[in-house]
């Protein structure tokens, strides 16, 4: 064998081999153009792609790549906003009505008052109840429709504050609620309430004014009076039916005040409280005696009632006395002074031996027996506790006599006038620590105290009488 130069082995048949065509093939396609689809525009050789078309094309691709990424997420939102709408609602719901309850202002949030109102139900649109009574309410100046709603729901005419407030924001009425007095009842649905409370109608009741210190003849002379004032014209009580009642009460209305204290055949003198009575114009006597004897119990208290045995008067005694201090005082400072007076003079061993010697107690043993001459229409002008001209008769009523507290000895047997707490409590706990018997009113409303007849007699010339 022999080596040729190339380093190629010759074929024994003398015959070199050929270089393999497709390393050839090969060399050719590196140097001819890619094949692309023809654009069929001109210029540009049919089956090539020029680079900037090669660029726009991965552009778009990935465009629309990121296209569908985003419309994946739009749908997966959708798909957890969905799960939280149908499973997570009711706890977002319970939140926010939670707070809507504690914070009525944020019923104005539409999707607030939406839950709330979903959560209200049937609350929203039906009525408490059945009953057709008619309920009496008042909106005080300053209320707030969160306030007017809670006391709807106090008188049993409202189910749920939160929907009054929601329907007055929605009707936009939270400014409009008038103050005054209003008539509702539970048959009102919560729209029906809100329209009820927008304008006060016409106040149907008439207002008696009954001052402090007026035995009951003066109140039945200022009943039949029926002053214009107040609507007092439109009353129709009966003075004189007034006056039945009052003087001779049936058994029936003593069982209903237990706690009242009067002797067999007694008046209701000293209880019917003064004040302002608003009545409808057709009450009866009843109607009006039943409130003042209320508002007595309601002034007073039953512990005043309960006198203790040391005091040494029963709790009509007591009453009595105070009447007495009602009509002598001026000032409130010197009712338990007044009242220590009074209490001396009972003593029958102390120089007035006994007899209290009260001026009013003889105005009102005279007042009655002029009264007794007159009708009671004629009772309107009459001048009440004036000083009488006179003397008394020699011979009084034996019942009438024993209140002439300058001839009879200890107190009258019952009250002259309804007295005022603040009388009461200087009949409870008087002032005797000055050992005075007397006093004088002074020209100047203040009231001079003496120890003795003799010293007292000096105040009347220094003062006069």
């Amino acid at each position: 064998m022999t080596i040729r130069g190339d380093g190629n082995p010759r074929d024994d048949r003398g015959a070199a081999p050929e270089r393999p065509q497709m390393a050839h093939r090969l060399d050719e396609v590196a140097t001819q153009p890619r094949p692309t689809r023809s654009t069929g525009g001109s210029g540009r050789r049919s089956g090539t792609v020029s680079a900037s078309e090669l660029a726009q094309r991965r552009a778009g691709g990935s465009g629309r790549a990121k296209l569908r990424f985003v419309l994946f997420l739009l749908v997966a939102a959708g798909l957890v906003l969905a799960l939280l709408v149908t499973i997570g609602r009711p706890l977002v719901r319970g939140v926010v009505v939670g707070l809507a309850g504690e914070n009525p202002g944020t019923l104005g949030i539409g999707f607030v008052a939406d839950m709330v109102r979903e959560d209200l139900g049937a609350a929203l649109t039906d009525p408490a109840g059945s009953a057709q009574t008619d309920v009496p309410f008042v909106v005080e100046p300053g209320d707030t429709t969160a306030t007017i709603a809670a006391r709807l729901v106090e008188a049993g005419v409202l189910r749920d504050p939160r929907a009054f407030v929601l329907i007055s924001l929605e009707r936009d009425l939270s400014t409009r609620y008038q103050a005054g007095n209003f008539v509702v009842q539970q048959t009102m649905t919560p729209d029906q309430l809100a329209t009820a409370l927008l304008a006060p109608p016409p106040d149907p009741h008439v207002v008696l004014s009954i001052r402090t210190g007026l035995r009951l003849e003066q109140i039945a002379a200022l009943i039949q009076a029926k002053p214009a004032d107040r609507g007092l014209d439109r009353l129709t009580m009966s003075a004189a039916a007034f006056l039945d009642l009052v003087r001779t009460p049936p058994a029936a209305l003593l069982r209903d005040y237990p706690w009242l204290q009067i002797p067999r055949g007694g008046s209701l003198e000293g209880y019917l409280a003064a004040g302002d009575y608003r009545l409808l114009p057709d009450a009866s006597p009843q109607d009006l005696v039943r409130m003042m004897l209320d508002r007595f119990l309601a002034d007073v208290g039953p512990d005043r009632m309960k006198v203790a045995a040391s005091r040494g008067l029963t709790w009509y005694q007591v009453l009595t006395l105070a009447s007495i201090v009602e009509r002598e005082a001026r000032l409130d400072s010197e009712r338990p002074m007044i009242a220590g007076v009074l209490q001396d003079r009972l003593n029958p061993h102390a120089e007035t031996a006994g007899f209290l010697g009260s001026d009013p107690t003889v105005f009102y043993v005279n007042d009655t027996l002029q009264l007794a001459k007159i009708a009671v229409a004629e009772w309107v002008g009459y001048s009440f506790w004036a000083r009488p001209l006179g003397t008394l008769p020699a011979n009084l009523p034996s019942d009438l006599a024993a209140y002439n507290t300058y001839t009879a000895k200890g107190l009258p047997p019952g009250p002259l006038c309804t007295p005022t707490v603040v009388s009461i409590d200087a009949a409870l706990n008087p002032d005797t620590k000055g050992g005075y018997l007397y006093f004088l009113a002074k020209k100047d409303g203040t009231t001079v105290f003496a120890k003795t007849y003799a010293e007292h007699k000096k105040n009347i010339q220094m003062y006069g009488n």
